[in-house]
């Protein structure tokens, strides 16, 4: 009894001792994993757009396998062909009727940047001639702002004139993953029906329902998740869009396109969405700001009432503290791209772990204790 006891107390700090020496010796020996790495890094960001465009057009392509007309009907090749071109036609269009007119908005916004450095200047001018400051001179000030405003501009040119070569190095790697994330998905759509049998053939037979049943589930809320986010993203946009065009809001196509992007991270989004707006209104239009407020609140309010509850809180069920906690800890970790992808890599886990605690129960049922 007295051996089991010091076991026990034994057990879970040798477990910890052996766990903190194995993550010494791999940081000690990094340089041996640091390919591995690197070719995932290569990878990650394309299998990640690769996979969220599939589970987004995966709808679309069951429709498209459904469909037949006397002998004529898709087969996977030929039906993931069509969505892939469709899809590359649907962006460069978009990008192309989106540019002259974000070009015309942002060159609106640099040509009235003295107008309203300007506007500032005189606005602090009146606060300090109508405040206990106004016998202090600010010339001073304005000069050593001007000053530092300067140095700091040229320190920037400095280091873009020295980054020349990660900023080549930047525009390769978005042109590799523009050419590789289109052959990516045709493959990911012609042949992504053939994952869970892959998967079967290397796993017990008896297992196989229960992985079919977990795939399936997996798959179910992964797809759920992106179709959910991308509606939700939608609607935030476009109404937020139409909401700043209504009052006037200066690069109103702009700063709503930003809102919906920015609104992929649940509960931060919108704040760093509306931020650029105050900044566009402050700068451009003041009297816009509390207009910009408004029409950021009546979206969100609809956005977090009827769209998120609906669309996505139905298929993840996660607690907002949850959620919350889980930014903070991805945003630490991963900056902006944690941040998105810790909310769906959680519900993964989740989902895993929820059919493993149920496969558990009806393998191992708890018998009632009978009075």
């Amino acid at each position: 009894m007295v051996k089991e006891k010091y076991f026990h107390w034994l057990l879970w700090p040798s477990i910890l001792l052996v766990f903190a020496t194995l993550i010494l010796v791999c940081t000690k020996i990094q340089f041996i994993f640091q390919p591995f790495f690197t070719f995932i890094s290569v990878i990650f960001l394309p299998l990640i757009i690769s996979g969220f465009l599939y589970y987004m057009l995966s709808p679309i392509l069951k429709l498209m396998l459904k469909i037949r007309v006397g002998r004529f009907h898709f087969n996977h090749a030929f039906a993931a062909l069509i969505l892939v071109l469709a899809l590359i036609l649907i962006i460069v269009g978009s990008v192309l009727a989106l540019i002259p007119p974000i070009v015309k908005e942002v060159t609106t916004l640099v040509s009235h940047m003295p107008q309203t450095v300007n506007g500032l200047q005189s606005a602090l001018n009146d606060i300090v001639d109508h405040s206990p400051l106004k016998n202090i001179d600010m010339s001073t000030y304005y000069q050593q702002f001007e000053h530092q405003l300067a140095k700091y501009s040229t320190a920037m040119l400095k280091v873009l004139s020295t980054r020349i070569g990660d900023i080549l190095n930047a525009v390769t790697n978005i042109t590799v993953v523009t050419i590789t994330v289109p052959v990516m998905l045709f493959y990911m759509l012609k042949d992504g029906h053939k994952l869970a049998p892959a998967i079967q053939k290397w796993l017990s037979p008896h297992h196989a329902q229960e992985v079919q049943q977990l795939l399936s589930k997996m798959n179910n809320t992964l797809s759920s998740y992106i179709a959910g986010q991308v509606i939700e993203c939608l609607f935030v946009g476009v109404f937020t869009t139409i909401g700043y065009f209504i009052i006037g809001q200066p690069m109103a196509l702009v700063l709503g396109i930003v809102a919906g992007l920015c609104n992929i991270i649940p509960y931060i989004g919108p704040y760093i969405g509306i931020t650029p707006s105050l900044f566009v209104a402050l700068t451009m239009a003041p009297k816009k700001i509390i207009p910009v407020i408004i029409v950021v609140l009546i979206v969100q309010q609809i956005d977090g009432n009827v769209i998120y509850p609906n669309i996505i809180g139905k298929t993840l069920q996660i607690h907002p503290l949850t959620i919350i906690m889980l930014l903070l800890a991805a945003g630490h970790i991963a900056g902006i791209a944690g941040m998105i992808l810790c909310i769906p890599a959680y519900a993964i886990v989740k989902t895993i772990c929820e059919y493993i605690f149920d496969i558990y129960r009806i393998e191992h049922p708890v018998e009632e204790k009978s009075e």
